[in-house]
């Protein structure tokens, strides 16, 4: 989460500067790489930010990130609250510096309920928000993670939203606060916006669950020759299905005819549809759909994603020079700005590249940095 949403903020124009412990963060070592510490999902997720390595169980360091924290407008941190409590780097702590800081947490759960102290991974909260469940109930033949961190990415953006929106109420009251972004929470405002179906209502009417999404043939249709991904939703686009196959009469049938009995009759239709598009190919329902204005997409492997021509057009994948890691692929900013357009402005930093540098801006002297990384307090990249 605290990556991803620094990410979001550095692509922004924040400068970040990542504190790391000094063996560095865990996502380092995740393969592949060409050097060991910047694997490739480093790469991606910690550009422009600097880097600076300190062992915050020792008083000096936990002096520099305090240093650190007096001049700055946002401390992010991404383990339990419990743990900064006793790195002694609360928010009461860090507010006695600097009591305008924004000061967000991005943990697993809320603060104000027993799973408190509970640790978190991507992995724990999917399956505490009812992933796995959810898959198995549409169909799969066993609980199922979905294959990204989907957790982590997701509550990440929430965090960037939430420090964004505590610096403008800062601008308007001049008042710094603290904001917790816990994982657990968050998460379930996605799944539940969607599942929480007869629960909405006090007594319970109905059953939990979006009936269309849990229908076990809401899923890529296998074609002839393929799969094609298909969306057919309003009045509109199922007439038109049923004229490309050459049943207009289906129709007008109770369950197929509004918006409300299709609705009642998800797994029916669905289960139709995917029989009928074993019929042709993907080739002949992509020029079908679209002739008929259905929304339809071929299935991409991340192979096919890499060269896809629309992503090409835009410059989505664009190619960067990193001065240790050589050429790489860039993630493009998936918004585009008028004014102040987003831009890669630093590589992704070697642990400790920019400790140094950064503990001078904090008013550190070159001899107490050197003692400070003799002492093993921090450490610097050779």
């Amino acid at each position: 989460m605290g990556p991803y949403a620094t990410q979001i903020l550095g692509d922004f124009g924040a400068e970040v500067i990542k504190v790391e412990p000094l063996e560095g963060d865990v996502i380092r070592n995740a393969w592949p790489f060409r050097n060991p510490g910047m694997g490739t999902i480093f790469l991606n997720t910690n550009r422009n930010k600097r880097s600076i390595a300190l062992d915050l169980k020792k008083d000096a360091a936990r002096d520099a990130c305090l240093a650190l924290a007096k001049n700055s407008d946002v401390l992010v941190y991404n383990i339990r609250p419990q743990a900064m409590a006793r790195l002694k780097i609360s928010y009461e702590e860090v507010k006695k510096v600097n009591p305008q800081i924004i000061y967000v947490g991005c943990f697993g759960f809320s603060q104000r309920g027993p799973y408190a102290a509970k640790a978190a991974y991507d992995d724990m909260i999917q399956g505490a928000a009812g992933i796995p469940w959810l898959l198995k109930k549409q169909g799969a033949s066993e609980p199922r993670y979905a294959p990204m961190i989907v957790a982590d990415r997701s509550v990440g953006q929430q965090v960037a939203s939430a420090v964004s929106a505590a610096l403008y109420c800062r601008e308007k009251t001049g008042r710094g606060q603290r904001v917790d972004v816990p994982m657990f929470e968050h998460l379930l405002q996605i799944v539940l916006g969607d599942h929480l179906g007869g629960y909405t209502f006090e007594p319970q009417h109905g059953e939990a669950g979006y009936v269309r999404i849990l229908s076990p043939d809401r899923r890529p249709y296998e074609t002839k020759d393929g799969y094609v991904c298909a969306l057919i939703y309003n009045d509109k686009q199922w007439k038109a299905f049923f004229g490309v196959i050459g049943k207009p009469e289906m129709f007008f049938k109770e369950e197929f005819s509004t918006q409300e009995t299709r609705s009642r009759n998800y797994d029916k239709a669905y289960a139709m549809v995917a029989e009928e598009l074993k019929k042709r190919t993907s080739g002949q329902w992509v020029e079908a759909f679209e002739r008929a204005d259905i929304p339809v997409q071929r299935m991409n492997s991340l192979d096919d994603i890499v060269a896809d021509p629309h992503l090409a057009a835009i410059g989505y994948l664009r190619t960067v020079e990193h001065p240790s890691e050589g050429t790489i692929k860039s993630l493009a900013v998936p918004s585009e700005w008028s004014e102040s357009a987003p831009e890669y402005r630093r590589h992704a930093p070697r642990l400790g590249e920019h400790t140094r540098e950064v503990l001078g801006e904090a008013g550190y002297s070159a001899e107490e940095i050197d003692r400070l990384i003799a002492g093993g307090s921090a450490k610097a990249a050779d």
